[in-house]
């Protein structure tokens, strides 16, 4: 059944600070891991049809075995969207044999001025894959959001 999850935070930094941090791959590798994780990508072309993928790497996989791999998810992801300064939506497919990872989830990270160098960041992830669960989703763009703030305000 396909599910949609939402996640936003108020972060004490300029949009223009914001968005060059959604758009540039050495920030994203950076920030977008959720903790317990690191990443890199082995491609980036960020622009509408251009695409990347990112390998999620597990400190301990022990907790959270890797979709991928025993220690890794691996993310094959298109840009759908890119309004700058607004919004950048992606199509993402998990690469598992596991079929409960199956679909592709659309992901829209929208970016809005909150005035006095604050940006509010919303999150809608839709059709997301039955086998990643909602709570675990939920912690998971939480903290990437987290590390976003941790990057960006100063």
């Amino acid at each position: 059944m396909p599910r949609t999850d939402r996640a936003s935070k108020l972060i004490a930094a300029p949009l223009e600070r914001v968005w060059a941090a959604l758009i540039d791959p050495d920030a994203l590798a950076a920030w977008l891991p959720p903790s317990g994780m690191t990443g890199r990508f082995e491609r980036f072309d960020p622009r509408p049809g251009g695409s990347y993928r990112m390998v999620l790497t597990y400190a301990d996989p022990s907790d959270a075995p890797g979709k991928a791999t025993a220690d890794s998810d691996i993310v094959e992801a298109r840009f759908v969207d890119i309004v700058p300064g607004e919004r950048v939506v992606q199509a993402i497919d998990f690469v598992s044999d596991d079929p409960t990872y199956s679909g592709t989830m659309l992901m829209t990270w929208s970016i809005t001025d909150n005035g006095d160098d604050h940006t509010r960041i919303d999150i809608i992830a839709e059709n997301v894959p039955d086998g990643i669960p909602a709570e675990a989703h939920a912690e998971g763009l939480a903290s990437s959001l987290t590390n976003l703030a941790t990057h960006t305000e100063r």
